[in-house]
């Protein structure tokens, strides 16, 4: 099949070259769920505050984003391996522009189980982008470069977490004292009133979002693209049955231990961005929440510097290396969280946020490397997508000790747990393809 660029489907899939506009475009779309994610920390500490929560409570912001990532997902799949990855992209669009439109009758319902309707809807629709996305960049090209090439759609998501954090510093947060002191001095009247004055400014962000949303969706219904799946022959695509599909995986080992390493390592980066805000407010009582969304700020710069970096080591050097370092690294520094009582620990999980950089894509690219019948690609990125679920489950553990200790540095235990699991991952693959004679690297091709 030929596309605008001359490049050829593989029987694979995999093109013979990049299509640079749609590779660009699919690139584009994932900033657009990291801006939703983002503004969850926002979230999490205005709803601490207005709804009264504890550290767990407020944990079910992300239960109920990421819960619908794990349910959808495989739906999701089917129906891309139905119809198409652009179906897969529009649908996600259609219903994340759907869940924005949600928050308006939330805030003035002000009831904190409508918000995460609206949340759960809005993480329905990024099942489907993601599902669609992580899946597709790996496949508009060849075949060797796929993991660079996902590493670089990537790069753009902390674009878009950072936009979030700032719609939500200036739009939903205040100046003047934190929410809490400002509370403290009011009458139960005064509160009530206070309190709906705070949700109303929680829809704020989502009006921006709906408008770029919309003009996405222009854009990509717009465009033509290639389909990127396995071929029988020139004309048919090859098929497999969704039961056939999951024995197949269920077999694959090394596809399993990808799956919980995802698990563990989006739940522990939903944690920490989750508990970073709150751990400026505790660790500083002169700070309010506007100027503590400030590191969040520079925790997702630091996150894209380290997706940065991470390209440029992994295009010279063993891909499993490069992890074991920033894991290794990770660990350590989440250990300065946890014992150092003083804003020294909120520049450490700052750090943190910039060690994230290669995993979620290496390990995503890596797993999906390991379904060699491409028949299953659709559906093995799906339950790929699935392990996002950690982010509904790590940080409620997170919060839950946080709870019984009574110290937020100490929970980021949990978080230390999550991070050694993939350094242990990457060091098993490393030693794997050390005894086979293998030495991997994504590529030292520019993408």
């Amino acid at each position: 099949m030929l596309i605008k660029n001359s490049a050829v489907q593989q029987p694979d899939g995999y093109l013979s070259r990049i299509p640079y506009f749609q590779f660009l475009l699919i690139s584009l779309c994932f900033p657009l769920w990291g801006a939703a994610a983002s503004l969850n920390d926002i979230l999490i500490t205005q709803f601490k505050s207005v709804f009264t929560l504890s550290d767990m409570a407020t944990a079910f912001v992300q239960s109920a984003f990421y819960a619908g990532y794990f349910i959808i997902a495989i739906p999701a799949s089917r129906i891309i391996k139905r119809f198409s990855y652009k179906v897969g992209v529009m649908i996600g669009l259609a219903v994340y522009i759907l869940g924005c439109a949600l928050f308006f009758p939330a805030s003035h319902m002000a009831t904190y189980s409508m918000f995460l309707v609206a949340l759960f809807a809005i993480a329905v629709g990024l099942s489907f982008l993601e599902t669609a996305c992580n899946t597709y960049s790996t496949m508009l090209g060849p075949k060797k470069t796929s993991t660079l090439r996902l590493n670089i759609s990537q790069t753009f998501y902390p674009i878009g977490s950072v936009l979030g954090i700032l719609l939500g510093k200036y739009l939903v947060f205040t100046d003047g004292d934190s929410l809490d002191a400002q509370m403290a001095t009011m009458t139960a009247a005064e509160k009530a009133a206070f309190s709906s004055e705070m949700l109303q400014r929680t829809l704020l962000p989502y009006r921006y979002i709906i408008m770029i949303l919309v003009v996405v969706f222009i854009v990509v219904a717009l465009t033509k693209f290639p389909h990127c799946k396995p071929l029988v022959d020139k004309t048919h695509e090859a098929t497999a049955k969704i039961g056939e599909t999951l024995a197949y995986l269920r077999r694959n080992k090394a596809f399993l231990r990808g799956i919980f390493t995802q698990f563990m390592y989006v739940g522990m980066q939903t944690a920490v961005w989750s508990f970073t805000i709150r751990l400026a407010l505790d660790l500083d009582d002169s700070l309010n929440e506007r100027t503590a969304a400030n590191y969040m700020v520079y925790a997702f710069i630091a996150f894209f510097v380290g997706k940065v970096i991470a390209n440029f080591l992994m295009a010279r050097f063993n891909v499993n290396t490069v992890l074991v370092a920033f894991s290794a690294a990770g660990s350590l520094a989440i250990v300065y969280v946890m014992f150092v009582p003083n804003m020294s620990a909120v520049w450490a999980a700052v750090l943190v946020s910039g060690l994230f950089g290669p995993c979620w894509a290496t390990i995503f690219g890596r797993t999906l490397d390991s379904i060699e019948d491409k028949r299953h690609t659709e559906t093995g990125g799906a339950v790929l997508i699935m392990a996002i679920v950690g982010g509904a489950v790590i940080p409620v553990l997170q919060g839950l000790v946080s709870d019984l200790t009574g110290s937020m540095q100490l929970a980021f235990v949990v978080s230390l747990l999550c991070f050694v699991v993939v350094l242990l991952h990457f060091r098993h693959l490393r030693r794997t393809e050390t005894a086979e004679g293998r030495v991997e690297h994504v590529s030292h091709q520019p993408a």
